[in-house]
């Protein structure tokens, strides 16, 4: 079973560095300091951070989606016999046309899924700071005061957790669910892994013949558990009343988001 903990812990504590110094900027951000300079040279300082972030995200999607598809190549190899070991399989990996097309279309939707984890941080934190500043104002002018530092311990310590969540809740998906955006990209990160892998592997049984596969067991207790030791076809027009692996790949039964479960390629069901 492919293991990429460390890839994925890599790209985390990317993005957890990246909102601890976000979160730092925004803690020295005055409140009581209305103007215009003060709130854009805050926000110019969390643009620098957050360009920097996809940078790195894009080096590491670069680096670590092509892992995957020759993880998902060499597991391939290895079930059908071709050579005995993942070390022998990794010597003559290569990619078909249709696994070069995968790592090219995934580094591209990993790449933007990535990039809107920023962008929504990014409008999240502009638009709280408009909005703290401006309750801040609200907060004076409803008391006649006019000058500045007049705002109460309760009301600042409010405004500055605004500023906080805006950082840690910033991602928020289609079920309306909020993240934080290091466990967001965890979840994101780990599961296109696991996913590509599997089209890999998919991809290289076909072409070599092979248009089933197993999928893995590891005594799963979610509704996993189900599916353990089935077999799927790997190509849809493959023959007999085995279950697609394109229509499962993403379903709330098997390849969940986070899944650890993998498909082994065999060459007839039958034998199995």
């Amino acid at each position: 079973m492919p293991n990429y903990d460390q890839q994925v812990e890599e790209i985390v504590r990317t993005y957890k560095r990246a909102v601890t110094e976000i979160l730092a900027e925004l803690e020295r951000f005055d409140i009581t300091d209305y103007s215009r300079a003060n709130a854009q040279a805050t926000l110019k300082s969390i643009a620098d951070i957050l360009t920097s972030l996809n940078e790195e995200s894009a080096k590491w999607v670069a680096e670590n989606i092509p892992l995957a598809v020759r993880t998902g190549v060499a597991e391939a190899i290895v079930a059908l016999g071709v050579v005995s070991t993942l070390a022998e399989a990794q010597q003559i990996v290569k990619f078909n046309r249709v696994n070069k097309a995968l790592v090219e279309a995934v580094i591209a939707d990993t790449q933007a899924d990535l990039l809107a984890v920023t962008q929504n941080v990014d409008r999240k934190v502009k638009a709280t700071i408009r909005q703290v500043v401006s309750e801040a104002m609200r907060n004076n002018l409803a008391k006649g005061v006019n000058g500045r530092r007049t705002i109460n311990y309760d009301t600042l310590e409010g405004l500055r957790k605004k500023l906080g969540n805006a950082v840690n809740t910033g991602i928020i998906d289609a079920a309306g669910r909020r993240w934080k955006p290091e466990v967001y990209v965890d979840t994101v990160t780990r599961t296109k892994m696991m996913r590509t892998t599997i089209e890999a592997s998919s991809n290289e049984a076909a072409s070599r013949g092979a248009y089933y596969g197993v999928i893995s067991s590891h005594g799963a207790k979610d509704a996993c558990r189900d599916w353990e030791g089935r077999i799927v076809k790997l190509v849809e027009s493959a023959p007999g009343d085995y279950p697609y692996i394109g229509s499962l790949l993403g379903s709330r039964d098997i390849f969940h988001p986070r899944c650890k479960h993998t498909v082994s390629p065999i060459r007839n069901p039958d034998r199995y």
